[in-house]
């Protein structure tokens, strides 16, 4: 091998090395190479001399040597690019989430076409809002403090769809306001809060004790003030919380008023079992000094296709309102304290309920209850009635149609209730009282 061959080679060798020579064509960026270092600055300044090399007779069999640019395909050795940190995995369009903090705007829109008919023959024609699930728009969030403790809050503020009014004017966030840590031992939360009770209508009924529910239209306490709360991990299929709120406490007398509630839930497979109390105490020295209390025991089973439910409850949580003979709750279901003043504290109440459901596919669901409302007193305050629905879930919006029924005896007064009141109710006494009322429900739930 001649002088000028030989400097030939370590020129294509030295290009191959610091990448494409000139006049070479580039490699693609979406197939990007493994980057060489640089070469030793006592080899490059050498290389320039090279390109006298193509003129020499000799060199057209020196091409060959360009074969070894094949190294460039190492590409396949390049690590995959690392996986993005958790805090920037991909999260809900309505959560928002920076580093070990998050923030998640959530609610629903209920709205539905109501027709009722009472015996006496009056009739209600209405969009209405909140069968199945009030309208809200809440706003939660959660930050990590690490060692299993990790701070909590929501704010949530029901919503009138029919006209955007909010649920309560008097009130910024009428249905939740609290704060609270998560822990291994358990939840701690403090602040106006759901009950119990109110969170367990999913394990009530098929259509979760609202439009249709026997119990529901006797009233559910759902949510109190000043609200201290613990609630437990589940353990061997148990959980239990306890709740103490002491909204209407008087200075020195932290009793005064108060409201307490205990509950207990066991899992096992497809069976669950529960119990849920809410009690209040009236004011020393009230009229009517009777504490006021809501017992609620429920049993479900899943059989595979659907649920089977039971549930007793007994309470003397409703009295007369105005000139309808029910419809009062001395115990207060949003959330005011019990004043001592309400007669129907005397009147204690046993309610009964039956329920199944059954999903004809993933998307359909079809279901129907029977109940009773009996009072103890002897003064045949009583009702009973029923109702049958079916629902339709298209990703995050629920059709529904239901059809129920709830008469009244002589001496009661009870009406149909949804998950919100209903904003055009039947109010004159002469089409409540000892009266049927029926009706049929088309709507839907939209969820975000």
């Amino acid at each position: 091998m001649n002088r000028r061959t030989l400097s030939y080679a370590i020129g294509v060798l030295a290009c191959s090395a610091s990448g494409p020579a000139r006049g070479q064509v580039p490699q693609p960026t979406d197939s990007p190479a493994q980057e060489s270092p640089p070469p030793p600055p006592d080899v490059a300044p050498a290389e320039p001399t090279a390109p006298a090399a193509p003129t020499a007779p000799a060199a057209p069999t020196a091409p060959a040597a360009p074969t070894t640019p094949a190294a460039p395909t190492a590409p396949a050795a390049t690590p995959p690019p690392s996986p993005a940190p958790a805090s920037q995995a991909p999260v809900s369009p309505l959560t928002h989430r920076i580093g070990d903090a998050s923030a998640t705007i959530y609610g629903d829109l209920d709205i539905y076409f109501n027709y009722m008919h009472s015996t006496s023959g009056k009739d209600i024609v209405a969009i209405q809002d909140g069968a199945i699930l009030r309208s809200r728009l809440g706003l939660r969030g959660d930050m990590d403090f690490g060692h299993g403790i990790k701070g909590l809050f929501t704010l949530e503020q029901g919503i009138n769809a029919t006209s955007g009014a909010p649920a309560d004017a008097t009130r910024l966030f009428d249905r939740q306001a609290w704060v609270g840590a998560a822990t291994p031992i358990g939840e701690f939360r403090a602040g106006r809060q759901n009950t119990e009770v109110f969170l367990r209508g999913g394990y009530i009924d098929y259509g979760e004790r609202t439009l249709g529910a026997v119990i529901n239209a006797f009233g559910v306490p759902s949510r109190y003030d000043g609200d201290l709360a613990y609630i437990s991990p589940r353990v061997a299929g148990v959980m239990i919380a306890a709740h103490y709120a002491l909204q209407g406490s008087a200075v020195d007398h932290p009793a005064t008023q108060r409201v307490y509630q205990a509950a207990l839930d066991y899992e096992a497979g497809p069976f669950r079992i529960g119990y849920a109390r809410v009690a209040g105490k009236p004011p020393p020295g009230s009229a009517v000094a009777t504490e006021i209390t809501y017992d609620n025991v429920y049993a479900n089973l899943n059989y595979g296709a659907g649920k089977l439910y039971l549930v007793y409850i007994r309470s003397n949580n409703n009295g007369p309102t105005g000139d309808l003979l029910n419809g009062a709750s001395p115990l207060g279901n949003t959330g005011t304290l019990v004043a001592g003043t309400d007669a129907g504290a005397d009147t204690t109440y046993n309610i009964y309920q039956l329920s199944a459901d059954y999903s004809v596919t993933s998307a359909l669901r079809v279901g129907a209850l029977y109940g009773w409302i009996r009072d103890d007193s002897g003064t045949a305050k009583n009702a009973h009635g029923g109702s049958a629905g079916g629902f339709y879930t298209i990703r995050n919006v629920k059709l529904f149609l239901l059809g129920d029924v709830l008469a009244n005896s002589r001496n009661a007064g009870f009406r149909p209730i949804g998950s919100a009141g209903l904003t055009k109710p039947f109010t004159a006494a002469s089409d409540v009282n000892g009266e049927t009322i029926a009706g049929i429900q088309l709507g839907l739930v939209y969820r975000f």
